[in-house]
């Protein structure tokens, strides 16, 4: 496949490694331009391009994987020309107290994080990638029928979008778990008990029944909590967030 990767980060560089070791031709812009990209490239494999020329050219799915606050930032035109049917892929997170700042929207719980990167990117989104850890991304993956497989919780609108990526999940290497539409994606959030837990797929399969499919005032308000007391344990270890 054709894939543009918007973003090279830990876990868009992570993708362009895996990605191209498949046979896949990857392309990867970041938002300082390709020529800030050369170790990028020698690294991954992965052609450096601009971001209009990421979506351009990636002709059969497109990987958003850059800071949720700069997500507005993004050229209104990105997608102009890019057939429907190109999947979208959102790997974004909430960092409000590291990076993004408050989000009300996030806040209140009225959107998912995918959501609020839909509504921006005028685009349907398929959720995936944004719970694991980049290094396990690109190390961690196994042949399906491993035992102790790690799953991936895959969320989306698009019946079509979703199977497609859900079956590059299982080419990566990790097993693909429906986590259903995209105001269902709160279940693979910060401060869910999924995040970062490279959980096998029986045990996702039943964790994320176990939330039910809407978001309770309560669940909100213990994920929030998680999540901000992550991010304040994050702070004390000097970790920054690009």
């Amino acid at each position: 496949m054709k894939i543009g990767i918007i973003g090279a980060g830990h876990i868009g560089s992570a993708l362009a490694v895996r990605l191209t070791s498949l046979g896949h031709t990857v392309y990867i812009a970041n938002s300082r331009g390709p020529e800030t990209l050369q170790e990028v490239a020698q690294k991954t494999g992965a052609t450096p391009v601009t971001a209009q020329e990421a979506a351009q050219r990636g002709s059969d799915l497109l990987v958003v994987t850059i800071p949720l606050k700069n997500i507005p930032d993004l050229p209104k035109d990105l997608f102009a020309g890019v057939p429907a049917e190109v999947p979208v892929i959102d790997t974004s997170n909430y960092y409000p107290l590291l990076r993004d700042g408050k989000i009300p929207e996030l806040e209140t719980g009225s959107l998912t994080e995918s959501e609020w990167v839909q509504q921006h990117l005028g685009r349907p989104v398929v959720k995936v990638f944004n719970n694991i850890y980049a290094h396990h991304l690109e190390g961690k993956g196994q042949p399906a029928g491993t035992p102790g497989r790690i799953a991936l919780p895959v969320a989306s609108d698009g019946a079509a979008a979703k199977q497609k990526v859900m079956a590059l999940v299982e080419e990566l290497g990790f097993d693909a778990v429906d986590d259903g539409t995209l105001h269902q994606s709160w279940r693979q959030q910060p401060g869910t008990p999924s995040y970062g837990a490279d959980m096998p797929a029986d045990k996702l399969r039943e964790h994320l029944a176990s939330l039910g499919t809407e978001r309770t005032e309560a669940q909100h308000a213990e994920f929030l909590a998680n999540h901000a007391q992550q991010e304040r344990a994050m702070e004390a270890q000097g970790i920054k967030l690009k």
